[in-house]
């Protein structure tokens, strides 16, 4: 029997709101990441030296592109690179691959055990991808800015205060969904199965009903 086949059922995770930390970091961080629109010519020898003039696939593993993923990581330890997204570094990538390299380095990703990385997915010809991906990064030098350079110690400052602000209403948050959760369980209210099939003394009281 098939793991397929033999699925039936499954109780979904309880939600934890300081789950959602990750998110919030990366928000901070991917919000003020300045985004640089390229030039159709740009777009143009993008793909010509990762070769794909006529078909446009994942950089990383050959199968059919659906985003642009950043080559070199925005955030890295809860904190931005300095790198921003424009052509120089993005490149064509499949969800999987986005998905399963995250802020990794990109060629020590591709040949890991990483779940769903073209090693792992038993890709083929990964030695010719990594080689154009090594050629487009010498394409041009990539933008790599220090933000508390350019803003200011003040207001750089101020945004990882409202960052930490956040992250503590969240924790603060999570510990009264716990208490909620407590005293839900305590007071025994959880659903019940009801069953609506009638009672024998209900269908007793039917049949001797007079006509």
């Amino acid at each position: 029997m098939t793991t397929a086949a033999a699925f039936r059922f499954a109780m979904p995770k309880p939600v934890r709101i300081t789950g959602r930390s990750s998110s919030i970091t990366n928000s901070f961080v991917n919000g003020i990441i300045p985004v640089v629109p390229p030039t159709p010519e740009q777009v143009d020898e993008a793909l010509r030296i990762l070769g794909m003039e006529t078909s446009v696939v994942c950089a990383y593993c050959g199968d059919t592109a659906t985003e642009w993923d950043h080559l070199r990581p925005l955030v890295v330890d809860k904190q931005p690179t300095g790198y921003v997204s424009e052509i120089h570094n993005l490149v064509p990538a499949c969800g999987k691959c986005n998905q399963s390299k995250g802020n990794k380095p990109w060629r020590a990703w591709m040949f890991s055990s990483a779940r769903l990385s073209p090693a792992t997915r038993g890709r083929t010809g990964l030695e010719e991808r990594a080689a154009r991906l090594s050629e487009y990064e010498l394409w041009q030098p990539p933008t790599r800015l220090d933000f508390e350079e350019v803003v200011g110690e003040e207001l750089w400052a101020k945004h990882w205060r409202n960052h930490a602000a956040i992250i503590a209403a969240m924790r603060d948050a999570e510990a009264t969904v716990e208490l909620i959760r407590a005293r839900v369980a305590s007071a025994g209210t959880a659903p019940q199965r009801v069953d609506h099939r009638p009672s024998a003394s209900s269908t007793r009281s039917t049949s001797s009903a007079p006509g």
